[in-house]
């Protein structure tokens, strides 16, 4: 809106700009039309001729009446005068009055105004044959009835763009806040119903958690399969879950993170230990090298926790034949940096841009073996986000991705 009334100022200074140089021009091709009129009418020729009978009521030459003798008069000065202002550019309505000083004697067209301080005028002080027949002084007096009219048309090859393109501004504004606030009420709309939807679903997981649990107490080797699958399933459900609720809960507030000081590397190397005992029954090769540096870090740890798992989890899941998976620790320019390397599937370089948008899935190869919702990625890109971090990709197909996750450390 700012950009929209600095746009309107502008342009109405620009305007001003605009009729001042087309009143300069305009006067400076009136200086031009009065010189010439001047010397036209100097000279005794068939026009001055009219005029002169017809403004001395002198109607002997001619065989008609003073009233249509003056009509024919101010006919031919009309077309004379119009003429001379378009050879100087001046194509405007106007009117006029010939007259002879200190006297009545007078031609004047219908048009005219008198005593009008609205309109533009121009005196002329005639010279030569039309005073000497009068024997007093002769002017002719231009009066223009449109000046202002005829200033802006002037700038019509200005002002008609820029008033259209202003408007176009002025309405794709509109259209733009019309549909952020659109979006915005179809977005909080839809998390509060994700939120309604999780949450009613967390009961009948719980109650499949504790059903199972109380199954495991009785199993034997005919069901004991059949138990593990459902225990697993109904943990990836949970987990689910809790990933949607976590991104509504950092899509609503900013604030949804509480940070405090921790020092890393206990917790880092805690998870490394879990998903190396995970790997191993998955035919999966996981190392890790973490230093025995405290590693303080400004964070939330269960979120940051989950960000690196869910990148763990990433490596696990695209995975080759043989799979490899290598996480690295170490501190580089005040922040620490943790690598996650995997010789899996890789990613296209087109699709790489778009990795951490929500939902983004890649739409070609084996990536959709793997089933998801495009959430993960993009919970880790928010959460290193709102810990003041960066993360970087590298990836290539059919070699392996190296994610990098930088975060500042805190001076202890």
């Amino acid at each position: 809106m700012v950009s929209i009334i600095g746009l309107i100022v502008i342009q109405y200074n620009y305007l001003k700009i605009g009729l001042n140089l087309a009143q300069v021009r305009f006067n400076q091709n009136i200086g031009k039309t009065i010189k010439t009129i001047k010397s036209d009418l100097a000279d005794n020729n068939k026009l001055t001729f009219l005029l002169g009978k017809a403004i001395t009521n002198d109607d002997t030459y001619f065989d008609t009446e003073l009233d249509s003798l003056k009509n024919a008069s101010i006919y031919f000065l009309h077309s004379f005068l119009e003429d001379r202002l378009l050879e100087n550019g001046i194509k405007t309505d106007f009117s006029y009055k010939l007259y002879v000083r200190e006297s009545e004697l007078k031609l004047q067209s219908k048009s005219y105004k008198e005593n009008d301080a609205k309109l533009k005028k121009y005196t002329i002080d005639l010279f030569g044959y039309l005073p000497n027949l009068a024997d007093k002084n002769v002017g002719l007096e231009l009066q223009f009835n449109k000046i202002n009219e005829y200033f802006l048309f002037q700038l019509n090859s200005l002002n008609i763009p820029s008033f259209i393109f202003l408007v176009s501004i002025i309405f794709m504004v509109a259209w733009v806040l019309k549909s952020l606030y659109w979006h915005q009420g179809i977005i909080t709309m839809t998390n509060d119903f994700i939120n309604n939807l999780t949450h009613e679903l967390k009961t009948p997981v719980f109650s499949i958690g504790l059903a199972t649990k109380m199954l495991q107490q009785q199993e034997n080797e005919k069901n004991k399969i059949y138990i593990e699958i459902i225990r697993n399933q109904n943990n990836r459900l949970k987990e689910h879950i809790d990933k949607v609720l976590q991104l509504s809960s950092l899509d609503k507030k900013s604030n949804a993170l509480q940070f405090t000081k921790t020092a890393f590397t206990p917790h880092l190397k805690k998870l490394c230990e879990e998903f190396s005992a995970i790997s191993k029954m998955e035919d999966v090769t996981f190392t890790y090298q973490i230093t025995d540096k405290p590693y303080t870090l400004n964070c939330e740890l269960m979120h940051l926790i989950n960000a690196i798992n869910n990148l763990l989890d990433n490596a696990k899941k695209y995975k080759s034949a043989s799979s490899k998976i290598v996480l690295q620790s170490e501190q580089k320019n005040n922040k620490l940096h943790i690598s996650i390397k995997d010789n899996g599937i890789g990613i296209h370089k087109k699709d790489q841009q778009n990795i951490f948008k929500k939902h983004f899935r890649v739409s070609s190869g084996d990536l959709y073996t793997v089933k998801g919702y495009g959430l993960g990625l993009n919970y880790v890109k928010k959460i290193v986000t709102l810990h003041k971090g960066t993360i970087d990709l590298e990836s290539e197909l059919q070699k392996g991705t190296t994610i990098t996750i930088k975060l500042p450390l805190v001076k202890t």
